[in-house]
């Protein structure tokens, strides 16, 4: 990666606002204006460019430990840093599971000896992932990953006492849970959403009321115990009025949308191609609209890719035999501006709260989601909103290729990307 003690950005648009220049000093903003002084620095010529705060992802699967083949530290963080981002957080489901100070401190490292961007790990609520016995929450805590925020996500937390334990015991580092919020009992062989196309189809329905009766009973749980709750990848419009019934009761109540949510459709699943097979699944056309508008008035706090990347076998397959998941790093910002920039109901500087200053404020974690502004770490994203292009997963940085959009044209192209002042991407092009 390239160090320069001196970077000079030129012009660019300080979250899509008027053209201003950004002098990186070290691992620092050193001043932000028109006409700065450039001596000594490396020159970015900046114009029709939108610099925006690094991205930071709530919900990452890096898959090591034990899954290498599909991903791993180094690869997800590369991708991260291709797509703009400078924070993600890596979930628990890995082998072993990130359900000790040990398997947490391992990612830590692994993200701290990648460079391309900081990991902060997630904490496993239950031992396994198995939903039987709470995992050593503290000791996770007071680790040297500093872990605050913990989720059994690819499962959800479906008993209601440990769940309520789970919020209790978090609430005295304030820490958050983050739930996948799935009943199983009515999720059982689920292969696509309930409705019309699954009924024509003939796949087994994963019903709307599954994901929102859990986060009907989670939110409840939170204002009982005086806690914080988060949900993962919400995805219908039935989660969406539940929320914002939440926070008008003043409940510590967050929420994620990914993506794929933001944009795909069910419709997509008659094409049988398993690329299209996620979980939750891919929801209506009014689902996504009541997406947008909430992500647009804030009731959804922020978009988390949930990257979930899987190896080429375990895709090409039959549908009911594949894994669920798509990778989403290299392309979220670029669906992001499509949803919901260009269609007028985001600007760039609700992208910045929405994609880094929320996500960060929600894991608390240090000197990311920061305003870009003088003395503030120099985390920072150049995006080119004018480019068009298609989507080649061939020239992905992630060791997975299961996309959505393959062949699909997307605006925007992420240019630069830096972490404390040192470029990981320059150019479109990893440094």
């Amino acid at each position: 990666m390239t160090a320069h003690t001196k970077t000079l950005i030129r012009g660019a648009r300080l979250l899509g606002g008027e053209p201003q220049d950004v002098l990186i000093d070290g691992e620092t903003v050193a001043a932000v204006g028109t006409g700065l002084d450039a001596e000594g620095a490396q020159v970015i010529d900046a114009e029709g460019l939108v610099l925006l705060p690094g991205l930071v992802d709530l919900h990452t699967h890096l898959r090591e430990p034990g899954r290498e083949d599909s991903e791993t530290v180094l690869t997800g963080t590369r991708a991260a840093a291709a797509g703009g981002y400078t924070a993600v957080h890596a979930m628990a489901n890995t082998f072993p599971v990130a359900d000790t100070a040990g398997v947490v401190e391992q990612v830590w490292r692994l993200g701290k000896e990648s460079g391309y961007c900081d990991v902060q790990p997630i904490g496993a609520v239950t031992v396994g992932l198995e939903g039987k016995h709470l995992a050593e929450l503290g000791a996770m805590h007071d680790s040297a990953a500093n872990v605050r925020v913990f989720s059994d996500d690819g499962k959800c937390v479906d008993d209601a006492v440990i769940m309520r334990r789970a919020l209790e015991y978090v609430k005295a580092f304030d820490g958050v849970v983050a739930q996948h919020a799935q009943e199983p009992r009515l999720t059982e062989g689920a292969q696509m959403n309930e409705g019309v196309v699954s009924a024509e189809l003939g796949l087994g329905g994963w019903p709307a009321v599954a994901e929102e009766s859990i986060i009907a009973r989670d939110v409840l749980l939170a204002a009982h115990v005086g806690s914080r709750v988060h949900i993962c990848h919400l995805s219908t419009a039935g989660s969406v009025e539940i929320v914002r019934w939440a926070k008008s009761k003043g409940w510590n109540v967050t929420a994620e949308v990914t993506p794929h949510h933001l944009l795909l459709t069910d419709e997509l699943v008659r094409t049988y191609n398993p690329v299209y097979k996620v979980n939750p699944p891919l929801r209506t056309e009014a689902d996504v609209l009541a997406l947008r508008a909430a992500l647009a008035d804030g009731t959804i706090d922020c978009v988390a890719t949930d990257h979930a990347p899987h190896p080429h076998e375990d895709k090409d397959c039959e549908w009911p035999a594949a894994a669920m998941g798509m990778v989403g790093l290299e392309t979220a910002l670029s669906v992001v501006q499509q949803t919901m920039v260009d269609s007028g109901l985001l600007d760039w500087a609700g992208v910045a709260d929405r994609m880094s200053f929320r996500p960060a404020a929600i894991s608390g974690i240090a000197g990311q989601g920061r305003p870009v502004a003088e003395g503030e770490p120099a985390n920072l994203t150049l995006v080119d909103p004018a480019y068009r292009g298609d989507v080649d997963p061939a020239g992905f940085a992630s060791r997975s290729r299961n996309t959505p959009y393959e062949g699909r044209e997307l605006p925007g192209r992420v240019t630069h990307t830096f972490l404390r002042g040192r470029a990981t991407v320059v150019d479109g092009k990893l440094a």
